[in-house]
């Protein structure tokens, strides 16, 4: 879905930009230049940017104990 009509920016190129090492919306902004013309979309990038961090971060949390695991 576009999240940004002024410069083109969608949620998959937020997703990939985090995934090559944007680590926040600052860095998302930098890069991509979301939000920099009229601002509409600021709400939803940082939406965006917060749901595949959290997303990521689980996906680690997961990937660090498997499901068979079992603290002493």
């Amino acid at each position: 879905m576009y999240v940004c009509l002024c410069q083109g920016i969608t949620d998959s190129h937020i997703r990939t930009a985090i995934n090559e090492g944007c680590c926040s919306y600052r860095d998302v902004r930098m890069t991509l230049g979301v939000a920099s013309q009229c601002g509409k979309c600021a709400c939803v990038a940082k939406q965006v940017v917060r749901e595949t961090l959290s997303d990521i971060h689980s996906s680690q949390l997961s990937s660090a104990y498997p499901a068979h695991f079992v603290a002493a």
